[in-house]
């Protein structure tokens, strides 16, 4: 049963963001939004919650196969794309670099805060 209590923390937290760009109209995907809806709350929380881990633990094993919809929706635009690999490749290597850079900045300020406690 915690699964499924985990599993409706989940859902509610993508429902609201649902709710959140549906009403407010703002050009963000309902799941980002969920899923900062969701931080903030084990943020408040002071951690995640055995439930919600044992929901999220089966979803993270599909991530590739969650995320391959949108990749191959790309190939069904890429003539839309034609003009713009200039922009894309710059794009996807700045964000390649913040994402790496964010990660290695986070892992360092949390280990030496995980040796100081």
């Amino acid at each position: 049963m915690p699964a499924l209590n985990g599993f409706l923390w989940l859902l509610l937290c993508w429902l609201a963001g649902e709710l959140i760009v549906h009403y407010t109209g703002i050009p963000v995907s309902s799941g980002v939004i969920g899923m900062l809806l969701l931080c903030g709350a084990l943020a408040i929380n002071g951690g995640v919650p055995e439930s919600v881990a044992a929901a999220a633990q089966p979803l993270i094993a599909m991530l590739a196969m969650l995320i391959m919809p949108g990749v191959t929706g790309v190939f069904f635009m890429i003539d839309q794309l034609a003009g713009q690999w200039t922009a894309i490749i710059i794009s996807l290597i700045i964000g390649t670099l913040f994402s790496v850079f964010t990660t290695l900045w986070l892992l360092q300020r949390l280990m030496r805060d995980d040796h100081a406690g």
